[in-house]
């Protein structure tokens, strides 16, 4: 990653707009995040751009009928054959054996209607970087269930096909990215915000090491097909967790919780140190009163806040510098279409901000 020092303050969106109108969606990427643009989730024109629902194409036995129960038919007649297929499927991808296949494993015009627009933006503008996303493996995980109604993150087969699901949809974006303009280097982050739960009694018997085993073969998968690995978690998280899964960039919600990153100095130094990045979610979408009042001025106090607790702890200041990034605390989509656009807007101005003061 320490090849990629221009991304110094850069603004980065998070997936998720509350807009109905693609074009009114669009046209916010090109004029906040014409540097890194990416493809929103736009739930309110389709319910099949939520995070959740937008990646199961090409699930074995998804049936989109049973969506919204977040159902995995695993004793579906037909699922041991899907699922045969499915594991050929990804072996000749990854290994580049049939690399055609990866468009079973698309994000179809049924499940985005903004990543066609996306591409174009990125054929007309050739930005340095886009971005991508997909939501987490263990935040998928945990929504779905089995015929029995068990939580499929309990199983280790049905977990394995989230796992190789989620980096087939990462590579196909990746593809797609570099396809649209061959030096953009993409982005794709893992939207994890279930990964705050890890240790408490809703999942007491999922180890660490599972959770970084599912995050890492994601990650391992994004970078080495040329893509930047990067995690978001909006919660109070254990953040040893996604650091030692292999990840380029570290996002979460610095608006709330950027004292909770403090306690894990000793490795956000060591991430830092080896070229990670952190991406501070300053600009609080999650607080819609806050989002109303604040000022770039008082963003800028506040990340200067956020900076001073780690370097409190031992952390050279130029690192975090040198290597932060600029986002909102989550995604826009739960606010009103004014309070998402000032949202956007924000994280544009406190990037440009920083920019020019440091």
């Amino acid at each position: 990653m320490n090849q990629y020092s221009n991304l110094k303050f850069q603004a980065l969106a998070i997936g998720s707009l509350p807009h109905n109108d693609v074009n009114k969606a669009m046209q916010i990427v090109e004029k906040d995040f014409f540097n890194i643009p990416f493809f929103p989730q736009l739930a309110k024109i389709n319910k099949n751009e939520d995070m959740i629902i937008q990646v199961l194409e090409g699930l074995p036995s998804f049936l989109p009928s049973k969506i919204e129960n977040f159902y995995l038919d695993s004793e579906n007649e037909n699922f041991f054959e899907e699922l045969e297929e499915f594991f050929t499927d990804y072996e000749e991808i990854i290994s580049g054996t049939n690399t055609d296949k990866i468009e079973k494993y698309r994000i179809s015009t049924d499940f985005s209607s903004s990543f066609s627009a996306f591409e174009k933006i990125i054929k007309t503008t050739k930005p340095e970087y886009a971005k991508g996303q997909i939501v987490g493996p263990f935040t998928l995980a945990t929504s779905l269930s089995d015929s029995n109604g068990r939580c499929i993150v309990y199983d280790e087969t049905l977990r394995e096909i989230i796992v190789k699901l989620l980096s087939l949809k990462a590579l196909w974006q990746i593809k797609r990215i570099t396809k649209a303009n061959s030096s953009t280097v993409p982005i794709i982050f893992m939207d994890e915000p279930s990964i705050s739960q890890i240790g408490t009694s809703a999942y007491i018997t999922i180890s660490e090491n599972e959770v970084i085993s599912m995050l890492s073969e994601i990650a391992q998968t994004i970078k080495n097909n040329g893509g930047i690995c990067a995690i978001h978690c909006c919660g109070k998280c254990d953040w040893k967790i996604p650091i030692k899964s292999g990840i380029d960039i570290l996002n979460f919600d610095a608006y709330t919780f950027s004292k909770n990153l403090s306690i894990y100095a000793t490795e956000v130094n060591s991430f830092l140190k080896q070229g990670g990045k952190i991406a501070w979610g300053l600009v609080p979408t999650l607080d819609s009163k806050a989002l109303e009042t604040i000022t770039v001025d008082t963003l800028v106090e506040k990340y200067k806040e956020s900076v001073n607790y780690l370097t409190k702890k031992g952390i050279d200041e130029k690192l975090i510098l040198d290597n932060s990034l600029i986002t909102s605390s989550c995604g826009a989509g739960s606010l009103e279409e004014k309070q998402a656009e000032r949202a956007m807007d924000l994280v544009f101005e406190l990037s440009k901000t920083l920019k020019a003061r440091f």
